[in-house]
């Protein structure tokens, strides 16, 4: 039985994956669902949840059970898993960050910052992650992504609670739209790429075991990161739900739609909140809105280059006492990298967020199956390999995300 003591310090790695999951797919992909849909794709939003639960579950599961990272798992399989991975992070994590960070900036401009575009709003967003990253490391992003995700779900069960007593009235002749048709596909697959977060981020949380493990000296036993996952990843469907609500709630009905600009977007993400508690939270909200995009940008700009660092380390086999300056090296070239994506590709903020939840997506079917090759091999102890609830369900994750990349890809080259 684990001590309440040694709970504490093995909790980490998972809420960190549910504050750089909650940032960009809930507080964009889930809201916009409620808002133009209503309660039509709640069941979508729960079953992606379902279905990206055993990958995820693998990361933290692999770690505990082996004592080593996922993407070391990756390397036992053939060093060419670990290239797959690296490229791949390389061309969605630049991507990513970039769109992440940029809704960062635009919530940065609410705050009446006129005088300077979203654009570059959004390259000083990336240099201040960077700079607090490369002198911060993993200690800072741990506290503040509990005392984020605290802020966050208290404003936003708040906010619904509100909401509930104070429906706008939706008009008698109003046409639900449906989102089962070919139009709205793209939006589906974007929904599906960011909820709760794209696979890749299942190898995050095994290297941020090690992290945590440093900082407290505690090697967390797999019940421990166990209970650190349920946690995180439950926080994530919650908030989830809560955020489709929200939409439902406030925006659902009322013949408005998303802005594609930045500033539009933010002004209308945090008038979401403050037509249900009041004008005066307005100022509470743009900032629990901002610190939450911030810290999402901050995790992200943590979580790819520490993957990437590790996979340049499995692939040259370069002695632990130079992953540090090895990670520093990838949080400096992956700044540089985004802000030129924002800079010179980015000319609409929805159009780089559902560009990077597609890409995601359409990658996902096949870190899925590396996930479940890795976690069913035989240097992880039988007790601790996938059960055959699992394994069901993550054939039908497999599946599922296989024939819809498919589709994705039929109907938008070749029909």
């Amino acid at each position: 039985m684990a001590s309440s003591s040694n709970l504490w310090k093995a909790l980490g790695p998972g809420i960190l994956v549910a504050c750089a999951a909650i940032g960009g797919s809930h507080l964009v992909w889930s809201t916009r669902a409620g808002a133009e849909f209503g309660w039509s794709l709640l069941w979508l939003v729960l079953l992606a949840n379902l279905l990206k639960f055993p990958f995820f579950f693998y990361g933290q599961r692999y770690a505990a059970a082996t004592g080593e990272s996922l993407l070391a798992g990756y390397k036992r399989l053939g060093i060419g898993y670990v290239w797959i991975f690296l490229i791949i992070n390389i061309l969605t994590g630049t991507i990513n960050i970039a769109g992440v960070s940029m809704l960062s900036g635009a919530l940065l401009s609410g705050y009446g910052i006129t005088a300077v575009s979203v654009h570059h709003l959004t390259v000083g967003v990336l240099m201040t992650c960077g700079a607090l990253l490369l002198f911060g490391h993993y200690k800072l992003l741990d506290s503040l992504a509990k005392l984020i995700i605290t802020v966050l779900g208290i404003s936003t069960i708040l906010a619904v609670g509100l909401a509930l007593h104070n429906q706008p009235e939706i008009p008698a002749d109003y046409v639900t739209p449906s989102p089962y048709q070919w139009a709205s596909f793209a939006f589906i697959i974007s929904l599906l790429g960011w909820m709760p977060a794209p696979i890749d981020l299942s190898a995050w949380s095994s290297l941020w075991m090690f992290s945590r493990e440093k900082q407290t000296g505690h090697v967390a036993t797999v019940k421990e990161s166990t209970i650190d996952f349920y946690i995180g990843y439950l926080a994530a469907v919650v908030l989830a739900v809560l955020f489709v609500a929200l939409g439902v709630l406030v925006m659902y009905g009322s013949g408005e739609s998303f802005s594609d600009r930045g500033d539009g977007f933010a002004k209308q993400l945090v008038s979401l909140y403050t037509a249900s508690i009041g004008e005066w939270s307005h100022l509470i909200i743009l900032s629990a809105a901002f610190i939450t995009m911030f810290s999402t940008s901050l995790t992200c700009l943590d979580g790819y280059p520490r993957s990437f660092a590790a996979c340049s380390s499995l692939i040259k086999d370069l002695p632990p006492q130079k992953f540090q300056h090895i990670q520093n090296f990838w949080i400096i070239l992956s700044t540089i990298f985004a802000s030129f994506v924002v800079l010179l590709f980015a000319k609409s903020l929805l159009q780089l967020l559902s560009f990077a939840a597609i890409v995601s997506f359409i990658t996902s079917p096949l870190l899925a199956y590396i996930n479940y090759r890795v976690m069913s091999r035989e240097n992880v102890p039988m007790k601790f390999r996938p059960s055959i609830l699992m394994k069901l369900l993550s054939w039908a994750g497999i599946v599922f995300f296989t024939i819809m990349s498919f589709a994705y890809l039929f109907l938008r080259f070749v029909s």
